[in-house]
């Protein structure tokens, strides 16, 4: 069409949802703006894309400049006004620019505004005008939605919704974190997911609910439907030809969608995706029959800090080679083979650890693969990809792992590089060279839990701080620079032995995001749990992730809610992390019936603040029985007259430890009661809550002191629930003997009801 016509462009339907969209007339367009070179869709292209996805857009004509707009025979479109955009290639914020303008819908208004644009649009040549019908509608939250398809590194093509219009960003920032976008990926999706994140998204509740007496004003299949068209064009044109769809606002209109405005980016080269590592041999990494190390020193250096751990884990000495290429005379070092070079193995081994040099490293990993004289690999030092002069070094090594793949065995597999290792204790070995005094950890009596993470440092303070928690697994990937997150994840994912996975990282691999959540949704459905921290979800910290492993920290803004609607359990915090960690692994064996939770404090504040701090519980009604057994109890500590019994339950500090366990085991015995909450302010004399000391008479380890009652009813007690110790330092040994004894212990009651809610919510879910 000559950009000197006039014909109308007409609005599709609003009622053709069922409509399929007509993909050979978008390939088509797609095809002629690509033809033209363009990065970017002017807005008659992109509203034309609209119109053949089925997506009702405004009617339209399109004029070549203000010259044109004069010789229009009346009023162009229908109404008194109209809105009058001018196409700039390229120009993205059109309203910033000065490039869109509300007019009066009449030829000579239309092309005195035209000319107005064109003189301040004089730097970039506009390449004609597009006149839409004015849509009437109101502005604001639950009129107006941002709906986006875009390819994401970590997740690949991802639909976002959200509040839309001018201040789209604002609205978002103002809504809580849960209702303020909802996020989809089409290969996650399933089911009725689209359905399930538009109930959670505050605008599109806003708009199918009646507000004050008022009728709703959309229906409430309606955004869904828009959203499913974007998830087919999602699943098969992103991010080749679409690399980015943008409309912004979608507006309700006398009940339906109408997109005003629209942004297409046309496709991206992309880095390229790895090819799959051959994920049977992580067995081998994970337990090895057999093992060498490079970097071991005479002295206690990293290389013999590993050694020493992998033999104090009990791991056979006669099947560990040192391979040292300065043997000095030596032909022994700790009761471990030495030979001088990987040629020199008498056999390839299961596992070979590199603790050297990050330029020594390349060659070596280079030679195993040539070798193929080991099946895993964990590679310690950091740098190698990054550090001038490296280079010709990683391409040998790159390539000898390629090669190494093409094999009918599949090659060997690496973790790292910049990465601490691994501990597996059914493995029998370490390679965290942390010295023992400095970390002790037991040898064998594993908890069920896998702790994967991007920093060797952050793993070894999360084991020194989850005492009495001993995971089957420590893995700390570095860089990921062959096997990643997901890697593990995917393999491990049927372990029995795992239950639950905690996860720190600061970056996905490219679309290592969806096979994480695959996995993680797997591991759900199995009754398993995955916890995650996404490190770098700022600017700042992604600059941090950067720099510490060399990881691209990838796009964060959408891990949480696809994260969540995998399944997986998402922390807030690092110290958030550490406490759904312990509740997840410490409360596995027990089962979430309800929330109905029974509480009990001998501080009157505290049982105040658990009433203030539900969260997702409802106080359970106590039976009668139970009521009858807590007078009794009361009566005989002679509290009858004082303590009101209600729930949570206001002891006092009068009662004694013997009457403490009376009156927690009636409350875990109610039948009403899911949970529980044990509040234990322990400054009362009282109670035994002190470790012994000449200054005082009291023995928080006597067999009848209140924190060894605790202890047994954890064991009596088929019921989940946590303990509160709010008091200083004094009181850590207490918090420290009820955690020994697989009891969550809190410092205060309105963290505990925080985190212990969220476990319990994703307890009832599973």
């Amino acid at each position: 069409m000559s950009r000197n016509a006039t014909l109308p462009h007409p609005a599709r339907p609003a009622d053709d949802r069922s409509a399929p969209p007509d993909l050979a007339a978008l390939d088509a367009l797609l095809a002629a703006a690509r033809h033209r070179d363009q990065g970017t869709l002017l807005e008659s292209e992109g509203l034309a894309a609209l119109d053949a996805l089925g997506i009702r857009t405004p009617r339209r004509i399109e004029f070549a400049d203000a010259r044109a707009a004069r010789i229009q025979p009346g009023p162009p479109l229908p109404g008194e006004r109209a809105v009058l955009k001018a196409l700039v290639p390229g120009l993205l914020h059109k309203t910033e620019a000065g490039a869109v303008r509300i007019v009066p819908n009449r030829p000579e208004a239309i092309a005195a505004a035209a000319a107005e644009m064109e003189r301040r649009l004089s730097g970039r040549r506009p390449a004609g005008f597009l006149l839409c019908e004015f849509i009437p509608h109101q502005a604001g939250l639950g009129h107006e939605f941002l709906i986006g398809l875009r390819h994401s590194r970590d997740f690949g093509p991802v639909v976002t919704v959200g509040p839309g219009g001018l201040h789209a960003e604002f609205l978002a920032s103002a809504l809580s974190e849960s209702g303020r976008l909802a996020v989809l990926s089409p290969a996650l999706a399933a089911g009725d997911a689209i359905e399930r994140a538009l109930a959670g998204l505050a605008p599109a509740r806003l708009a199918t609910t009646g507000q004050r007496g008022q009728h709703a004003v959309l229906a409430p299949g309606a955004l869904a439907a828009v959203v499913r068209r974007f998830m087919r064009l999602a699943a098969s044109h992103c991010p080749e030809p679409i690399f980015e769809l943008e409309i912004n606002p979608l507006v309700v209109s006398d009940g339906a969608l109408v997109a005003l405005d629209v942004v297409v980016k046309l496709g991206q080269r992309l880095e390229p995706v790895p090819d799959p590592r051959p994920l049977a041999r992580i067995g081998s990494l994970l337990e090895p029959a057999s093992i060498a190390i490079v970097g071991v020193s005479e002295h206690m250096n990293p290389g013999h800090i590993i050694l020493s751990n992998i033999l104090r884990g009990g791991f056979d000495p006669g099947r560990v080679v040192i391979v040292k290429p300065k043997l000095e005379g030596l032909d022994r070092l700790d009761g471990c083979r030495c030979v001088p070079a990987l040629s020199a193995l008498p056999e390839p081994v299961d596992l070979l650890v590199l603790s050297v040099a990050a330029e020594q490293a390349a060659g070596l990993l280079a030679e195993a693969a040539e070798r193929r004289c080991a099946r895993s690999v964990v590679l310690i030092p950091g740098g190698l990809e990054e550090r001038a002069g490296t280079q010709p070094l990683v391409r040998r090594m790159r390539a000898a792992l390629a090669a190494a793949r093409a094999q009918s065995d599949g090659g060997l597999v690496v973790n790292g590089g910049n990465c601490l290792g691994i501990r597996s204790v059914p493995g029998r070995y370490s390679t965290l060279f942390i010295p023992e005094h400095k970390l002790p950890l037991p040898p064998e009596g594993a908890s069920p839990l896998a702790l994967v993470t991007g920093s060797g440092a952050f793993a070894v303070s999360k084991l020194s701080k989850l005492a009495g928690i001993n995971p089957v697994y420590t893995i700390t990937v570095g860089n990921q620079m062959d096997l990643t997150v997901a890697d593990y994840l995917e393999h491990l994912a049927d372990d029995s032995r795992v239950r639950v996975f905690a996860v720190y990282l600061e970056g996905f691999q490219p679309l290592d995001g969806v096979r994480f959540l695959r996995a993680a949704r797997s591991i759900a459905q199995r009754g398993g749990v995955v916890i995650l921290y996404r490190a770098g979800r700022t600017a700042a910290g992604a600059a941090a992730a950067l720099s510490h492993t060399a990881a691209v920290a990838g796009d964060s803004a959408i891990t949480r809610p696809l994260a969540e609607a995998a399944g997986v359990v998402v922390a807030e915090s690092l110290e958030d992390f550490e406490d759904l960690v312990r509740l997840f692994v410490l409360l596995g064996d027990r089962r979430v019936a309800g929330l109905r939770i029974g509480a009990l404090s001998n501080a009157g504040y505290e049982c105040v603040a658990i009433a203030d701090s539900l969260g997702p519980f409802e106080l359970a009604r106590f039976a009668e029985p139970t009521l009858a057994s807590l007078r009794a109890t009361l009566e005989e500590a002679r509290l009858g007259s004082i303590v009101t019994i209600r729930n949570p339950l206001d002891v006092t500090p009068i009662l004694g430890d013997a009457h403490y366990e009376q009156v927690t085991r009636a409350i875990l015995l109610d039948p009403g009661v899911d949970v529980g909450l044990v509040g234990c302010v322990p400054l009362t004399g009282a109670l035994d809550t002190l470790a012994a000391a000449p200054t005082h008479g009291e023995d928080l380890r006597r067999e009848g002191g209140i924190a060894r009652r605790l202890a047994r009813l954890r064991e009596e007690s088929a019921k989940p629930w946590v303990a509160v110790v709010d008091a200083g330092r004094l009181y850590n040994p207490f918090a420290d003997a009820l955690e020994a004894a697989h009891i969550p212990v809190f410092r205060s009651a309105d963290r505990a009801l925080r985190l212990f809610g969220r476990y319990c919510v994703q307890s009832v879910r599973r």
